[in-house]
């Protein structure tokens, strides 16, 4: 189970490694993420590329 505002490492498609963090669900079901490099906040459904979550970071 994922944590609410603890922040994964996401390995992409291509083999690039994000920080994302993980803000939970909101309405309709919708997962929402935020990108720690970028800021942008965005949900599960927007994305168009496969990725994995690889580990919970330790603050």
């Amino acid at each position: 189970m994922l944590e609410i505002n603890a922040v994964y490492s996401i390995q992409l498609c291509s083999g690039e490694v994000r920080l994302w963090k993980y803000l939970g669900e909101g309405k309709g079901g919708r997962v929402w993420w935020n990108d720690q490099d970028s800021g942008t906040i965005f949900n599960e459904e927007s994305i168009l590329y496969a990725w994995q979550i690889l580990e919970k970071q330790v603050a």
